[in-house]
């Protein structure tokens, strides 16, 4: 009878959270490790992963390895230049003129023993940011280069944009260049974390991820100001823009601004695998790139469901069953709290001790989203219970290894 009250149990969680709402799903691969960047050519979305590129023409449905004559299969970075598609590597560039049918590495002039993790266009121009090597220029698709780094004291690129006739690099801190990379000036005034991973540029507002949160400036990165209200995990890796809407991928899943940053919303239901390094818009689609492969959502549905939300802020307290349930090893937890006040959010074992405390700290009106990584725990039922203020509840979770 136990046995078959565990079963009823656990089939009627699945039940429940499936039909909570609709979330990420993934994509039939690729397998190849961490999916480090995306490129969109017309219909075909390039994946470049730690295991070489990877195509597809079906939004995910299948993959197509397209990594022939690539010298690294550690590919970093990815640009598409009219009929031409560009991979940063380990040690160097490659190009491929037939959509990644085959590769020519294009290193004349480039920093050997480096490795290439920024690629960006602007006209017929071609820009390259290596990990200690500073920028690169190519004039002709990347058969020569010549070094850039006038005035860049720090030859960290990590990120690079462009935004009409200004080119953006991001490393230790952020770089402005208004002559192609003749020469750079420091542009972070104001970016408390100058660990920069990624940028994005949204009409005339540029966004810096780093591994401490987002910043924003206005002012073509003369200042900056903080923009990470909401955002519960702060490591920023990717950025991706559709509209007036900003995706940023971080070390605990994707979250959606439409608001340029003002505030955040947490949009990774049904991501499993919350280590988000890449985001790329294609069609109607947002792509996450994760270690365990490529997931894809429609826009529509998760910017509709996060602007009501954004729009209405909540006008009580709630605490939402946790997805997936039963879990392994990682599970979401949504609450909403309707005013400002300290707020706690702590796992319990079975017989009441703590094992972990995932929000411990005062919090804005609004909907939140945590994430919970049981994988030190062992199978089980565990109980999470929300405290803000005087409201306190309690539910159950259980860990199925």
């Amino acid at each position: 009878m136990k046995k078959l009250f565990w079963v009823f149990l656990i089939v009627g969680l699945f039940t429940s959270g499936a039909r909570v709402r609709a979330q990420w799903v993934q994509t039939n691969g690729p397998y190849a490790g961490s999916i480090n960047c995306f490129a969109i050519s017309g219909t075909i979305l390039f994946a470049g992963t730690s295991g070489g590129v990877f195509l597809s023409t079906n939004n995910g449905t299948s993959w197509t390895a397209a990594f022939t004559g690539l010298t690294n299969l550690n590919v970093f970075a990815l640009a598409v230049s009219g009929t031409n598609l560009f991979a940063g590597t380990i040690g160097g560039v490659c190009l491929s003129i037939n959509n990644g049918t085959s590769w020519t590495a294009v290193n004349n002039g480039l920093a050997t023993n480096t490795s290439f993790y920024a690629l960006a266009v602007s006209g017929t121009n071609l820009f390259a940011g290596s990990d200690n090597s500073g920028v690169f220029l190519s004039t002709n698709n990347g058969t020569s280069w010549i070094t850039v780094n006038t005035g860049f004291t720090y030859p960290n690129v990590y990120a690079l944009a462009v935004s009409g006739a200004n080119l953006f690099a991001g490393g230790v801190g952020v770089f402005l260049s208004t002559n192609n990379g003749t020469s750079w000036i420091a542009a972070f005034t104001g970016l408390t974390n100058p660990n920069v991973r990624a940028l994005a540029v949204s009409g005339t507002n540029l966004f810096a991820g780093a591994s401490g949160g987002l910043f924003l400036s206005t002012n073509n990165s003369t200042s900056w100001t903080a923009a990470s209200t909401g955002l519960t995990n702060t490591n920023v890796r990717s950025l991706a823009v559709s509209g007036t809407n900003l995706f940023a991928g971080t070390s605990g899943g994707v979250f959606l601004s439409t608001n340029n940053g003002t505030s955040w919303t947490a949009a990774s239901t049904g991501l499993t695998n919350t280590n988000v390094y890449s985001l790329a818009v294609s069609g109607t689609n947002l792509f996450a790139g994760t270690e365990g492969g490529v997931w894809r959502r429609t826009l529509s549905e998760m910017i509709t469901g996060i602007e009501d939300q954004q729009n209405n802020l909540p006008t009580s307290f709630s605490l939402q069953q946790n997805y997936p349930n039963p879990f392994n090893p990682s599970t979401n937890i949504q609450y909403s709290i309707p005013e400002r006040m300290f707020v706690t959010l702590k796992i319990y074992d079975a017989v009441g001790r703590e094992v972990a405390n995932l929000v411990n700290e005062e919090k804005q009106p609004g909907y939140y989203q945590v994430e919970f990584n049981g994988s030190n725990l062992s199978s089980g039922v565990y109980f999470y219970r929300l405290t803000a203020g005087s409201f306190s509840q309690t539910k159950k979770l259980i860990m199925m290894k």
